[in-house]
């Protein structure tokens, strides 16, 4: 809570008294039900226009200062905490997609409704196993780690992906990208 108190206080510094603090996007969850995630806003508002998967490139202008800051060390998704205790996260699962990209997916993609048969998760083993996508192709690759996910979700396995999670936080997403890259 402190440390969310402090961030909610950098963000009204940032963007002034009237700014919004948390950012908040239709998601799918578990079985398909949709409900809203919860984020502290890194963006100017308006940024979600550009669409399904369309990824935040280093440089990009949507990102405020702050939030750059915020994305890389991850203290942005503090508030998904709320949407655990509501119950329509779990700690560890597959991540939650916008409701407009899962549109697109479960039309183009096979078997890409089966990632909903559990709750999603704040983080999970496409998280700290593969980048962020931002194309059709890379969603089916992030797919394969999420169905792993569902085939052997166990207690040992989501207390490996925690912990491997912390290490993830001081990683860099271009070195994400370089190892996703690399033949296995």
């Amino acid at each position: 809570l402190p440390l969310a108190a402090a961030v909610y206080a950098a963000i009204k510094l940032e963007g002034g008294p009237g700014s919004p603090v948390f950012f908040r996007q239709k998601r799918v969850g578990h079985l398909g039900r949709r409900f809203f995630i919860w984020k502290f806003r890194t963006m100017v508002e308006g940024a979600d226009k550009a669409g399904p998967l369309y990824k935040a490139e280093q440089n990009d202008a949507r990102i405020t200062s702050l939030g750059r800051f915020l994305r890389g060390a991850r203290l942005d998704e503090i508030p998904q905490l709320w949407n655990v205790l509501r119950g329509e996260m779990s700690l560890v699962g597959p991540r939650p997609e916008w409701t407009r990209e899962v549109e697109i997916l479960e039309r183009n993609v096979p078997h890409y409704h089966l990632r909903h048969l559990i709750k999603p998760g704040v983080t999970g083993w496409a998280q700290i196993n593969y980048h962020a996508t931002s194309s059709e192709a890379e969603s089916v690759e992030k797919l394969h780690y999420d169905l792993y996910y569902v085939k052997n979700m166990s207690l040992a396995l989501d207390l490996g992906i925690i912990l491997r999670t912390f290490r993830r936080i001081f990683q860099k997403d271009a070195a994400m990208a370089n190892k996703a890259a690399l033949p296995v």
